[in-house]
C-alpha cells in the first residue's frame, strides 16, 4: 500500500466525520455554450464525499477525506486544495501507476438538456479502491461515515468496499449515505444496486427524481416503503423541499446503537407522528424550499448533505437539520462553482430558527452569507 499524498494534512483530533470517495480536478468554463466553442477552462476540483468533508470543515466542524489519487500533479492540487479547506487529508493514498480522474462541464445546469460533461475517469486510481487498500481504521474513526452511490459506479472493486463498508459490524458509526444516482455512469450496469446499499445505511438522502429514474419508485412515501431500514432517510423534492421520514431504530443488522442515536432527531413544529409496524412513532417531517436567486445549479446536494450532518452532530431537531441543509445549499448555488464559505453559524441559526411564515418569505441571492446580514436584509418585499 502506498503512503499518503505529499501536502496531506491531519486535524488535532479525530474527525467527526470521514467522507470517503473520489474527487477529481474539474474544469470549468470560461463561458457559456458547447464545449466544442468554449475556449478555455479554469481549474477547480470536485467530487460529491471531498464536496461534503470541505463543507463541513469549513462550518467548522472536523471532517477527514479518505480516497485515492494518482502519483501526478493532478493529484498534488486535488489533496493540496481539499486540506486547504482544513479536511484531514491523511488517509488518501497515492497510486503509482493510475491516474487521478478529470473531467471538464459545460456552465449549464446539469439537469438542462444542453449541459455537457466530459469524464476522463476511467481507469482511475479512485476507481481502484477496494476492501484491500483503504485504511480502515481511518475510515471508521469517526462518528459519521459519509458515503455516495457514485463509488458503488466506479468499478466492481469500489462496489465489493461499499458493500462491506455498510455491512452491519459491531461499532460500526453512524453511516450516511447519498444516492447520488449518476445515469452515465450506470450505462450498461444495475443501478438497483443503489437500493441494496441504501438500505444497509443509518441515514439516507435521496431525491424523487432520482428515485423514479434508477428505481422506478415514484413519490416519497413510496420511497420511504422502499427503504424501512434507515432510522433517517431524507426525501429531496427540488423546489417543494424535502422530506424527512425518522424514528425508526436500525435492528440487530447493524450493531448500531450509537448511530442511531446520532440520527434521531427531537420532535419539531410541522411533523406528524404515526405508529409503525413494531410499535412506537414514525415521524414525517416536510420543510419548504427556499426561494434562491442560483448563479449556478451545481454542488448543492452534497452542500445539503452537509448542512443536515452539521446539525445533526448539532443535536438539533429534525426541521432545523433540514433547514440548515436548505441554507448550505443556498449558499453553493448563488456562486459560480462547487465550494462557498458557508454562513456563520450564528447567522444561519438566526435564519434557521425563523418562523414558518418569516422562512417562507425568504429570498436568498449573492452574497447573502455576509456575517453583517440580518434576516430581515434577505426578506423579500
Amino acid at each position: 500500500m502506498s503512503g499518503p499524498a505529499a501536502g496531506t494534512a491531519r486535524a488535532d483530533a479525530t474527525a467527526e466525520v470521514v467522507c470517503l470517495g473520489e474527487s477529481m480536478v474539474t474544469f470549468l468554463p470560461s463561458q457559456p455554450g458547447r464545449l466544442a466553442d468554449v475556449p478555455s477552462f479554469g481549474r477547480g476540483i470536485g467530487g460529491a464525499e471531498s464536496n461534503v468533508a470541505c463543507a463541513l470543515a469549513a462550518a467548522g466542524h472536523r471532517a477527514a477525506w479518505v480516497g485515492r489519487v494518482g502519483a501526478d500533479g493532478f493529484g498534488d492540487h486535488l489533496v493540496e486544495t481539499i486540506a486547504g479547506y482544513g479536511v484531514d487529508t491523511s488517509a488518501v493514498r497515492r497510486d503509482p501507476v493510475r491516474p487521478t480522474g478529470i473531467y471538464f462541464r459545460t456552465a449549464t445546469d446539469r439537469g438542462a438538456g444542453a449541459h455537457e460533461v466530459a469524464y476522463y475517469r476511467a481507469g482511475s486510481a479512485a476507481s481502484a479502491m477496494s476492501p484491500a487498500n483503504v485504511p480502515y481504521e481511518e475510515v471508521f474513526a469517526g462518528r459519521v461515515l459519509h458515503l455516495s452511490g457514485i463509488t458503488a459506479a466506479l468499478s466492481a472493486d469500489c462496489l465489493e468496499l461499499l458493500r462491506d463498508l455498510t455491512a452491519p459490524r459491531p461499532g460500526r458509526p453512524l453511516v450516511s449515505f447519498d444516492v447520488n444516482h449518476r445515469p452515465h455512469l450506470w450505462r450498461g450496469g444495475d443501478a438497483t444496486v443503489l437500493l441494496e446499499l441504501a438500505r444497509r445505511c443509518d441515514l439516507v438522502f435521496v431525491g424523487e427524481d432520482e428515485a423514479e429514474e434508477a428505481w422506478g419508485i415514484v413519490g416519497a412515501e413510496a420511497i420511504r416503503a422502499a427503504l424501512p431500514e434507515p432510522g433517517v432517510v431524507v426525501v429531496k423534492r427540488g423546489s417543494a423541499g424535502a422530506t424527512v421520514f425518522s424514528g425508526r431504530r436500525p435492528g440487530p443488522r447493524s450493531s448500531n446503537a450509537g448511530g442511531a442515536e446520532i440520527a434521531a432527531g427531537a420532535g419539531s413544529s410541522g411533523a406528524a407522528a404515526r405508529p409503525t409496524e413494531g410499535g412506537g412513532a414514525e415521524t414525517v417531517t416536510p420543510v419548504p424550499a427556499l426561494r434562491v436567486d442560483v448563479v449556478a445549479a451545481v454542488g448543492a446536494g452534497d452542500a445539503f448533505a452537509a448542512g443536515f450532518l452539521s446539525a445533526t452532530l448539532r443535536g438539533l431537531p429534525v426541521r432545523d437539520r433540514v433547514r440548515h441543509g436548505h441554507l448550505m445549499a443556498a449558499a453553493v448555488l448563488t456562486v459560480p462553482g462547487d465550494l462557498t464559505e458557508p454562513p456563520a453559524r450564528d447567522h444561519a441559526d438566526r435564519l434557521v430558527a425563523l418562523d414558518d411564515e418569516a422562512w417562507g418569505r425568504l429570498r436568498l441571492g449573492p452574497g447573502w452569507t455576509a456575517a453583517d446580514r440580518a434576516p430581515e436584509e434577505v426578506r423579500t418585499p
